[in-house]
């Protein structure tokens, strides 16, 4: 299937408060000197840089000794739910440059907004070797990159970041692909409110296109809209070593390229993070060149486009 041409909204997110190190906020410097902007033109797609979302320590939030940094994850999240949905609103599709996986607190609530509007379901294709799905009553860190998935579901109020009557993802849309690192307390978390998860050892007996016909299938019935959120620790650290929360054992290069393969081929994805990339723990780029490949994938790049590199 020829992908069809779209208008992308590049959104840069530095944030690194929300992972509890240093190095995140590197990774949207690190994509645009892979090349993502460029990947996506060559494939035809109208490419709008809209920089990086600066922001400083929200004031009127609290600090919270079970959330680390709240008040300056709280700016960057009011800040890119805005932008996100600013972009979504105008016909575009926003695809997120990251920094930690804390940003898709403001991504996956600014286009909640929007499918809102749109009077569509939002669902959330979570690839990710953990669950997120934390609370600062349960995470055993305080670190607000653990709690992304709990927040955007209105199942962790850190504080009044975004207004308590914003519009909320149904956890029984998140789908959780590749996990293979989960807190007790977020186990059951995740039972109690019907989350959606396929763990590598799912992966390894049913493979990736059984999983993904029937994410697939789900959201197309419902006329849904699919915000894919793309951790570079989904991937085997083998693969990718660019990440402070290496877990051995994730998908494997193929795997993740026919996942994004068939999410193109469906035409259903409206947005797209790609985060936790910490280019100070890479290897020359690896990680950082083979984010951009998935994204192109994603965009309509089929395995005879790809040149070949030297060794």
């Amino acid at each position: 299937m020829e992908a069809q041409s779209q208008s992308v909204t590049l959104i840069g997110v530095p944030i690194e408060e929300g992972s509890g190190r240093r190095g995140a906020g590197m990774g949207p410097t690190a994509l645009r000197i892979a090349g993502v902007d460029k990947a996506l033109i060559d494939l035809g797609h109208d490419v709008i840089d809209a920089g990086d979302i600066n922001v400083v320590p929200a004031r009127d939030l609290p600090n919270h000794s079970r959330a680390h940094n709240l008040r300056t994850v709280g700016a960057y999240t009011r800040a890119l739910e805005a932008a996100t949905y600013d972009a979504a609103k105008s016909g575009r599709f926003p695809l997120i440059l990251g920094g930690d996986h804390s940003l898709s607190m403001g991504s996956v609530s600014g286009m909640a907004r929007y499918a809102a509007e749109e009077g569509r379901p939002l669902f959330v294709l979570w690839l990710d070797a953990h669950s997120d799905f934390n609370s600062p009553e349960t995470s055993p860190s305080g670190n607000i990159h653990g709690m992304p998935v709990a927040f955007f579901c209105g199942l962790a109020e850190l504080a009044e970041i975004l207004p308590k009557d914003r519009p909320l993802v149904d956890p029984k849309k998140v789908f959780q692909l590749g996990i293979r690192s989960v807190d007790a307390s977020e186990r059951q978390e995740i039972r109690k409110h019907g989350v959606n998860v396929f763990d590598m050892r799912w992966i390894d007996e049913q493979g990736v296109a059984g999983i993904m016909r029937q994410i697939l299938e789900t959201v197309e019935k419902a006329n849904g809209l699919l915000h894919v959120s793309f951790d570079v620790d989904f991937l085997d650290p083998d693969f990718a070593p660019g990440v402070g929360t290496t877990v051995p054992g994730g998908a494997t290069f193929r795997e993740a390229h026919l996942i994004m393969e068939m999410l193109s081929d469906s035409g259903l994805v409206s947005s797209l993070d790609l985060v936790e990339l910490n280019p100070f723990l890479d290897d020359r780029g690896k990680s950082a060149r083979i984010m951009v490949e998935m994204t192109a994938s994603l965009f309509g790049r089929r395995i005879f486009d790809r040149p070949t590199r030297a060794a």
